[in-house]
């Protein structure tokens, strides 16, 4: 199809669009890092007490957090979102914003993967090391804390690139929320413009940067902790 003069204006405007806007979707890049690293430091924090439960803890402990990995396995984010933010935290009266009630979401549902990440590497550990360290005359949670959660910490980076690229993109739906993250604001600025296809083109282009710098980032740090011959 011959390029007519129409088609040069509209990718004009369409160019004028993204120029006028990308500083105000950056910012909302902020915003939306600012919820991936809330909610993978408390899905960090959370998973790791949830993994060791399920190995080292009692029957009825290993019940409860399968119960608790279940629910925030199963149930989607913006139901979650919604019960939390308009139910459980308004029926207690407490006031949050929603971009901390989404970063709190956000990581309760990522410790519940998180649980399951740091489990498997955890069980995939020698026995004979927990029963050394027992046997040397550490306590039950020294063993853990010093001999096995650090192994197991350093084997779970690669799969903690798979969970930031997770987060990273559930972190849009908060949008639902009012959270001006990047989606927010490409929605808010292509409802204006009515430059819908530019924006929204935009939009997923710095998640895909933001999800490169990411892994990269994650990848590095995986080739400086590691031991050489030594894997799961």
């Amino acid at each position: 199809m011959p390029v007519t003069g129409k088609h040069v204006v509209d990718m004009m405007e369409s160019v004028a669009a993204i120029k006028e806007a990308l500083p105000y979707l950056l910012h909302g890049s902020v915003v939306t890092m600012g919820l991936v690293c809330g909610a993978m430091i408390l899905g960090l924090t959370l998973g790791i007490f949830l993994a060791v439960g399920q190995v080292y803890g009692g029957a009825v402990l290993r019940s409860v957090i399968g119960v608790y990995v279940w629910f925030f396995r199963g149930v989607p984010l913006l139901v979650l979102l919604f019960l939390f933010y308009f139910g459980l935290f308004s029926l207690l009266n407490i006031n949050l914003s929603a971009f901390t009630v989404a970063a709190i979401v956000l990581g309760l549902i990522s410790s519940a993967y998180q649980s399951q990440i740091f489990r498997g590497a955890i069980v995939s550990l020698p026995e004979g090391q927990f029963k050394a360290a027992r046997a040397l005359g550490m306590s039950d949670r020294k063993s853990i804390f010093y001999i096995i959660l650090p192994q197991a910490l350093r084997l779970s980076i690669p799969a903690w690139s798979n969970e930031y690229s997770i987060v990273l993109k559930d972190s849009a739906v908060a949008y639902a929320l009012g959270v001006m993250e990047i989606m927010a604001r490409a929605h808010f600025v292509a409802s204006r413009t009515y430059e819908h296809f530019p924006l929204y083109f935009t939009a997923g282009g710095i998640f895909l940067v933001l999800t490169y710098l990411g892994t990269k980032g994650l990848g590095i740090l995986e080739k400086k902790v590691s031991i050489p011959g030594y894997t799961r």
